[in-house]
């Protein structure tokens, strides 16, 4: 299981161009699983229900996940959109994005190489208009502690940007604590040495 942030789009882009009368519009979507990813596909596909081809690509997981790309053609000579599209979007690096390229047709064939083009740099230039954020891969951890503890288990969270979620307060405090994945056995072990092992930290159990 990989516990890397990786980047995910911030907001939907959108890159529009003619080439020889033909308009290429590119639709860039956040998409964090394939079922959205098919899903905003749909939703394109019925805002330009007249256009001649609305073709597509996806990569619905982390940006090295294939398991979770897919692409179409819809329609254009095989090879020439789906798979231009989902190369421009693998080698981006950003994951939970869907691509969608709507074409009017102006009426002047572009030939596959000219199409091949076509699809794949508007999805390269949509990618320079994208705004993305880091998605960082968290989980949470319950932290049992004694009260005199609590402001330096608070001062070790901030160190490791770890998130309050909830606090119970009886003989002793449970805390609840949302952390990135790949931080937990250094801020376990830093809890527990700065404790002197009086503190719990486990796994909390609706992870």
């Amino acid at each position: 299981m990989n516990d890397q942030p990786y980047l995910i789009p911030a907001s939907t882009t959108l890159f529009e161009e003619e080439i020889k009368k033909s308009v290429f519009i590119t639709h860039l979507a956040h998409t964090p699983s394939i079922e959205a990813a098919k899903a905003f596909v749909e939703q394109i596909k019925q805002e330009h229900a007249s256009a001649r081809h609305n073709c597509w690509g996806f990569v619905a997981g982390r940006p090295e996940d294939s398991m979770k790309w897919g692409f179409s053609d819809d329609g254009e000579p095989s090879g020439t959109a789906g798979k231009p599209i989902l190369a421009q979007l693998s080698g981006s690096g950003v994951g939970e994005i869907a691509a969608v390229v709507t074409r009017y047709s102006g009426g002047i064939k572009l030939g596959t190489g000219g199409l091949v083009k076509a699809y794949g740099g508007g999805v390269q230039q949509a990618l320079k208009l994208l705004q993305t954020i880091e998605k960082k891969i968290t989980t949470k951890l319950r932290l049992e502690l004694d009260y005199g503890f609590v402001p330096i288990a608070q001062s070790i969270m901030g160190q490791y940007e770890a998130s309050e979620v909830d606090a119970q307060y009886s003989e002793q405090v449970v805390l609840i604590v949302e952390i990135e994945r790949r931080l937990v056995d250094v801020f376990t072990q830093t809890i527990i040495n700065k404790s002197g092992a009086k503190a719990i930290v486990t796994r909390n159990k609706d992870n």
